[in-house]
C-alpha cells in the first residue's frame, strides 16, 4: 500500500454518484492520483475506470498540473470512479473559473442523480410482482 501524503494548499470538493461519495483534494503537482491511500492503478483495476477518473483533466488538458487525493466510500467501483471524476471537475472549476464552459460542454459538471429504486411492500423488488395464477 503506497501511503503518499501531499503537502501544501489544496482545493477540496465532493462528488457523488449512486451510493458513492468522494472527498477530493486537488494539490499543485505532477499528476499523481491517490485513492484511499492507494495509487490509481492499484485501486482501479481496469483501464476504463482509470480513464474515467482522469477524464476531467484530459478534457481541459491539465493532467500534469495537479495531484489528486481522494477518499471515497460506498457504492460500487464504477460509481466511485464517477464520483471522483465529478469531484475533480468541481475542483478544477474552483481553481480556474474559465474551465467551467469546457467541462460543462463535456457534461462533467452535471451530477448524475439516478439511484437504485427502493423495494415496495407487497412486491418482490422495486416493481416485480409475485407470480399470479388464475386457477
Amino acid at each position: 500500500m503506497t501511503e503518499v501524503v501531499f503537502q501544501g494548499k489544496y482545493t477540496e470538493t465532493i462528488g457523488r454518484r449512486k451510493r458513492a461519495i468522494a472527498r477530493v483534494r486537488l494539490y499543485p503537482g505532477k499528476g499523481e492520483v491517490i485513492v484511499n491511500g492507494k495509487g490509481l492503478k492499484e485501486y482501479f483495476g481496469t483501464e476504463k475506470l482509470r480513464n474515467t477518473v482522469k477524464q476531467a483533466f484530459e478534457t481541459v488538458g491539465r493532467s500534469e498540473s495537479f495531484n489528486v487525493s481522494a477518499k471515497v466510500e460506498g457504492g460500487g467501483i464504477t460509481g466511485q470512479a464517477e464520483a471522483i471524476r465529478l469531484g475533480i471537475a468541481r475542483s478544477l472549476v474552483k481553481e480556474d473559473e474559465e474551465l467551467r464552459t469546457t467541462l460543462k460542454k463535456a457534461d462533467l459538471l452535471c451530477r448524475d442523480s439516478r439511484k437504485r429504486e427502493r423495494k415496495k411492500p407487497g412486491k418482490l423488488g422495486a416493481r416485480r410482482s409475485p407470480q399470479w395464477a388464475k386457477r
